[in-house]
């Protein structure tokens, strides 16, 4: 096994008893488990046509260049009322990243848009390639660990997971933000990104990436937003405003909600923490896989991860608004 170039060299050096590997592994492991300062590069992972979040949160980094340079934008699968399966849940998620960069003015970035999985993981071993993961891979080899490659994955996790699978070493390049799983107190956590593709979720935990997990239920339900606050702050403002007030609207209409409804933009949390501010609170723990029977695996000892607690809504939809309705285009 080899480690970051720092860590290898303490250990060639004789420094390194051989069971010191472990711990200093994960010291540094928690060092990469701070909000970045300054700009950085990211992928976003989305599977943009589920519901109405990913949009409001591609649509952040995109008018964010003085906090994240987007690289590339990959498809993920998902299946539900709205795609009979998962490719074709990829592929509309596809076409809605397309029409996001149209709305947003900014269609030389459609480039930069990638297929992902046309399927889940068919178990924790065997990855699923696609042009996605591929270039996952391929920006993530072009990193190194002190200057990594911040992954912003808002689906389930397949094309990450197929990446890492195929190569574990870019681990140590990529910073991993996920949206999926429930807070641990949670009686369970069968939350969608998760049970979508347990597999992935398993294959990422196992890889011992450094990984931040932003729990649904418990911390990012938070998150909420009402038609009057979007009428307020985005109507008017700009044709993707516009859409976004429209389709959150009509989202809401489909869930049966009344005319007091709200939608959760669950998506926007792994944005706001790159974005700094103290918008996101998290603490190390455990990485705690998640099992096929809908709950984590307590385990006593093994590597560390990110955990948020707490998300400060104020911060973060001042912030989100505002880029929104004065963008600064890429």
């Amino acid at each position: 096994m080899r480690y970051p170039p720092l860590l290898q060299t303490y250990f060639d050096c004789g420094y390194g008893r051989e069971p010191d590997r472990d711990l200093v592994r994960d010291r540094w492991l928690q060092s990469r488990l701070q909000p970045p300062t300054g700009t950085v590069d990211a992928v976003v992972d989305t599977d943009a046509y589920n519901e109405i979040d990913d949009q409001y949160a591609l649509a952040w980094l995109l008018c964010a260049p003085d906090r994240v340079r987007i690289q590339a934008i990959t498809a993920a699968p998902f299946h539900n009322i709205k795609a009979e399966s998962p490719a074709q849940g990829m592929q509309r998620s596809y076409r809605e990243i397309l029409h996001v960069l149209e709305l947003l003015g900014c269609p030389q970035r459609k480039k930069d848009v990638y297929l992902g999985a046309e399927s889940f993981l068919p178990d924790e071993k065997t990855p699923v390639l696609s042009p996605g993961a591929q270039k996952i891979i391929d920006l993530a080899e072009r990193r190194l660990p002190e200057d990594p490659l911040y992954v912003v994955a808002i689906g389930a996790i397949t094309n990450v997971a197929s990446a890492l699978l195929c190569r574990p070493a870019i681990r140590d390049n990529i910073v991993v933000l996920w949206l999926g799983g429930h807070s641990r107190h949670w009686p369970n956590t069968r939350e969608f990104n998760l049970v979508q593709d347990i597999a992935a979720a398993r294959a990422v935990f196992a890889s011992k990436v450094p990984l931040v997990q932003f729990p649904c239920a418990g911390v990012c339900e938070q998150l909420a937003v009402t038609g009057p606050e979007l009428e307020a702050a985005l109507r008017g403002q700009n044709a993707f405003c516009n859409y976004l007030c429209d389709l959150t609207a009509k989202e809401a209409a489909l869930y049966c909600q009344g005319p007091q409804w709200n939608r959760i933009i669950w998506d926007i949390a792994p944005v706001s923490w790159l974005m700094g501010k103290d918008m996101v609170d998290t603490q190390i723990l455990p990485a705690w896989p998640p099992s096929y029977s809908g709950y984590y695996e307590v385990r006593p000892a093994g590597h560390s991860m990110a955990c948020a607690y707490a998300v400060h809504r104020e911060k973060i939809f001042s912030d989100l608004f505002a880029r929104l309705s004065g963008r600064r285009l890429p």
